[in-house]
């Protein structure tokens, strides 16, 4: 199994992505850039936090027209792993591939700490954690406040859609909503940074369950983690 690490002008999180999956948790990966136009040999996308193209429309606006994005769409219905963090959850909802939408957080003020988050296991992204776990992952956003309509939000519930929910609400979220999947179950995104926790000495070691999850059930990798 072989992950790709999309990288946008203005990403900042790549590396981070690619040392989580590949560094710590052992799985193959390569970046590829926004402007290319396969992912042939992928059987897994992974989506970075940043700020794709600066963020000057909406936050994940025009990395949603980028070349790369179609061959993300054709791997996500085909079934296989995407993944967006931060404003790679953004670029999942601006493409469709989620539903509802990320505003600008209820404090108009950009976020960074560590975020207390209930997990729902009962996903292909999450199975390694306990039922009804509280981990602690960090966020750094400006508009990570979720929000859908109400049937939207009533056919996340009914679907057991949504993955994550704050234990306090840091950007007025609707119901909490940290990171939601989509029906199928393999496209997932999520407002904290699970790759900025794998690791003790920096706070956390709590995102390698999720990353163990992601690899235990969609393909057969040797997991380190």
């Amino acid at each position: 199994m072989k992950f790709a690490v999309i990288v946008f002008p203005g990403s900042n999180c790549d590396v981070d992505l690619m040392w989580a999956i590949k560094d710590i948790m052992g799985a193959e990966a390569e970046y590829v850039r926004h402007d290319a136009e396969s992912l042939a040999g992928f059987d897994g996308v992974l989506l970075p936090g940043g700020f794709s193209y600066g963020d000057y429309l909406r936050c994940g606006a025009i990395a949603r027209f980028s070349a790369i994005m179609s061959e993300v769409i054709r791997l996500a219905n085909e079934g296989k792993p995407v993944f967006g963090t931060c404003n790679g959850f953004q670029i999942l909802t601006e493409a469709g591939l989620l539903p509802g939408v990320l505003q600008r957080n209820e404090s108009l003020h950009f976020i960074c700490k560590p975020v207390r988050l209930r997990v729902n296991n009962q996903t292909a992204f999450t199975s390694e954690y306990e039922t009804d776990q509280v981990i602690t992952l960090p966020v750094a956003h400006g508009e990570g406040n979720y929000y859908c309509d109400e049937t939207t939000y009533q056919e996340l519930v009914a679907n057991n859609q949504i993955v994550f929910r704050y234990e306090d609400n840091v950007n007025g979220s609707l119901h909490n909503i940290a990171g939601i999947c989509n029906k199928a179950g393999n496209v997932l995104g999520m407002m904290p940074h699970p790759e900025r926790a794998m690791e003790s000495l920096l706070g956390s070691e709590d995102g390698k369950k999720f990353f163990a999850s992601l690899l235990k059930n969609f393909g057969k990798v040797p997991v380190n983690g």
